[in-house]
């Protein structure tokens, strides 16, 4: 079986907890080099994953030119997304980016563009797209188990540590970037259609300076067509939580957890006469991704969560923002996606404990 082999670009928390561990999960996907800003650290990393590259950020253009990789995962803080996207694109190197794509449209439409007059895929990394419960939900709605779907509702927190990058309006941060895409994701596909307005509010906490640079909390109210209607609240100033609720016309499904990697997705189902739990395995969802994403390389299959996808979810985050900064209801024009996540994209794998946290 061939075997893609992807770089690290950006060797941080998120590489270390659970891309890394979940690349070697897979049946089809290794690591073979690792870019960072600290070389010591990093050959660390690649001692405990047997990775044979180690280069710096400014060692990258080199990385690319060399036959060491086909593909890159760009961990990186938002601010540098598309810069490190758009050269491993030239480069001829297909692209696994976090979320969000980048910091604004122009920059986020430059990274699709270069991707695609390069002849690669670029991905935005959106895990959940791969997942069983995340899907099954998404499923059960298509098949009319809950009649018309007409309210969404969601809330994911957590309190990140005060010098964590999140919290940089340099980078982007803010829990609505952060967590909040998830809440915003979700919704986009348990509909299956576009907001086409928003309204927010933001709250900075009570004098807490964490929060002099990004908000503490966000609430959303989103419009979309045939007047439904979703409310989501994106926090680092409360408690761990993460959960959404889809109420339609005969029947509401909710899953909770929802979006995290650490634990199970459970789901509840109510009807008029009925009430029932689920609880899905526990799989890698890094590993379902990467799987999913190498796939798609070796079989010259479009991927699904593609940069347009990115671009999506950049349009409603920036008309929050706004929606948020001026206290006005703001509209949202982005074209319907041509598809959304089925049942065929997911992979399941076991979790593993093997990871090296420095």
């Amino acid at each position: 079986m061939k075997k893609i082999r992807y770089a690290v670009v950006g060797a941080g928390w998120i590489s270390q907890e659970a891309f890394m561990p979940g690349v070697s999960q897979t049946e089809n996907s290794n690591i073979s080099a690792i870019v960072s800003g600290s070389i010591d650290k990093a050959r660390m990393l690649a001692d405990f994953h047997t990775v044979p590259h180690v280069y710096s950020y400014e060692q990258y253009d080199e990385m690319l030119a060399a036959d060491v990789c086909d593909a890159v995962y760009v961990a990186l803080p938002n601010s540098m997304h598309a810069d490190f996207t758009i050269r491993a694109a030239r480069a001829g190197k297909h692209i696994l980016v976090e979320k969000p794509l980048a910091t604004s449209l122009e920059d986020g439409t430059a990274m699709v563009a270069a991707a695609e007059e390069n002849g690669v895929f670029l991905v935005t990394a959106y895990r959940l797209h791969n997942e069983q419960g995340t899907v099954d939900v998404l499923e059960r709605i298509r098949a009319g188990e809950i009649g018309d779907p007409r309210i969404f509702s969601a809330v994911f927190s957590f309190m990140p540590d005060p010098d964590n990058h999140r919290l940089k309006a340099g980078h982007w941060g803010g829990p609505l970037q952060d967590v909040g895409v998830y809440c915003l994701n979700a919704v986009r596909h348990v509909f299956g259609e576009e907001p086409v307005e928003v309204t927010a509010v933001r709250s900075h906490g009570d004098n807490n300076p964490m929060f002099s640079d990004v908000e503490e909390s966000i609430a959303v109210t989103l419009s979309f067509p045939h007047g439904r209607l979703a409310q989501f609240i994106a926090s680092f100033g409360a408690n761990s939580k993460d959960c959404y609720t889809v109420v339609g016309t005969k029947g509401s499904l909710t899953l909770d957890p929802a979006f995290r990697f650490e634990t199970p997705t459970t789901l509840q189902r109510r009807n008029d006469d009925s009430f029932a739990f689920e609880t899905f395995m526990h799989t890698d969802h890094f590993a379902g991704q990467v799987s999913y994403f190498s796939d798609c390389i070796v079989n010259g299959t479009l991927p699904e969560p593609d940069g347009g996808e990115g671009l999506a979810d950049m349009r409603a985050l920036l008309a929050i923002e706004k929606a948020a900064e001026t206290g006005q209801a703001q509209k949202i024009d982005t074209p319907p996606r041509p598809s959304h996540p089925d049942r065929s994209m997911v992979r399941a794998f076991p979790t593993t404990k093997k990871r090296l946290l420095l």
